[in-house]
């Protein structure tokens, strides 16, 4: 058996790691736009990337890396360094080749504007600010924000029942641009847990499933989305199970602040399909539902049109049925099986769960045993407010 216990001070709770973020001039009104995390011991690597095919620079350079340990991970905003070419590749080389001697095989991360090369000489002068000795988590979350409303940080320890511990911590940005391959999303965990490379790789490849493959804010996948975890071994201490629950609560409650933080957003909904053929049916009805334009318009409206429902659920192609179907706004039930329980009264009572700013609509195909969880938002004015004008 084991214990966890929140912590406040996000990727520097775990033992051995420090942060910190600044201002290198990228961002308006000096504000944060650099960060780093840096291990006084080599780390090993896991890592998830975006799906898209037009991936940035900074993922081609990691991968370009082979199998390696290092103890440095440089983020920017504001610039995306991708669609860059060969070019935006030798840029995070001539960068990474100025960092101290300490520095082992150190990995860029970037998020922001897509097509523009890095202004490398800002960045330079930017890591000239940063001190290894730091541990501003926080300040590093806020650096790497870009329409972010919020910083999203957390941390855990875990003791196990001999008496030994090991932490684990995390920070993360996205708020737009996320879809259900991870998102336009950033997020960067650290551990001093003892776990060897392979079965956090298998672990973290788990883990995204239900977590950051499992949101949708716009239906946008980025060419930057990337998760690392990084574990220095320092606390010596390890338990497979442990490791696994803590790290689907940080990777789920940084899922799920995404959501909530989606651009312009006031609904964070969970759909919880059932009954599906099968788990991967359950998925494709979750996802389609998440990432319905129309339903996410319906949301925004406070409008419990469950026709919406029926409809992307009928269109996601999977084995379905009206005479099967049920579905619900939290545990209020407007359609089961054929039969229509959406009446005057009822559309009030749905109305009012419609305007709280969390809850579930629940779809059963009443077929098999498949089961899914996504979650998604609204989608109203600002998100286009902030859209039509993301470059300026």
């Amino acid at each position: 058996m084991y214990n966890i216990t929140y912590m406040r001070g996000g990727v520097c709770e775990s033992n051995g790691f420090f942060a910190d973020g600044v201002s290198a001039g990228l961002k308006r009104d000096n504000a944060k736009d650099m960060a780093f995390i840096y291990s006084d011991v080599l780390c090993e690597v896991a890592s998830v990337f975006t799906t898209n095919k037009m991936c940035a620079a900074p993922i081609r350079h990691f991968l370009s890396m082979g199998e390696f340990k290092s103890n440095f991970l440089l983020i920017n905003s504001k610039n995306a360094n991708a669609m860059t070419g060969k070019s935006g590749i030798d840029d995070i080389r001539e960068v990474l080749a100025t960092l101290d001697k300490s520095v082992i095989n150190p990995i860029m991360s970037s998020t922001g504007v897509i097509g523009v090369r890095l202004p490398k000489e800002k960045i330079m002068e930017g890591m000239k600010l940063f001190d290894f000795s730091k541990k501003d988590s926080q300040s590093a979350s806020k650096a790497i924000m870009t329409t972010d409303s919020f910083a999203k940080e957390i941390a855990f320890s875990v003791k196990l029942d001999d008496g030994n511990s090991f932490n684990i911590g995390a920070i993360a940005k996205g708020a737009g641009m996320i879809n259900p391959a991870m998102a336009t999303m950033l997020c960067f965990i650290t551990t001093d847990a003892k776990v060897s490379k392979n079965e956090m790789q298998e672990i973290l490849d788990e883990t995204i499933k239900t977590t950051f493959n499992a949101i949708s804010v716009d239906g946008d996948t980025s060419t930057n989305d990337t998760v690392l975890l990084l574990a220095n071994g320092k606390s010596g201490a390890y338990d497979k199970e442990a490791f696994r629950e803590v790290l689907f609560k940080i990777m789920h409650f940084l899922a799920l602040e995404m959501v909530r933080d989606g651009e312009g957003a006031t609904k964070l909904v969970t759909y919880k399909v059932s009954g599906a053929k099968d788990d991967k049916d359950a998925e494709i009805v979750a996802k389609a539902l998440s990432d319905s334009l129309l339903v996410k318009t319906a949301l925004f409206g406070e409008d419990p049109n469950w026709g919406r429902i029926a409809s992307t659920v009928g269109a996601s192609g999977v084995e379905c049925s009206e005479e099967s179907l049920k579905i619900s706004f939290d545990n209020l039930c407007v359609y089961d099986r054929g039969e229509l329980f959406f009446d005057a009264e009822m559309e009030k009572k749905c109305a009012v769960v419609m305007q709280h700013q969390k809850f579930t609509i629940s779809c059963d195909l009443g077929i098999g045993d498949g089961n899914f969880k996504a979650y998604g938002c609204d989608l109203g004015h600002d998100y286009v407010k902030i859209n039509a004008d993301y470059r300026s």
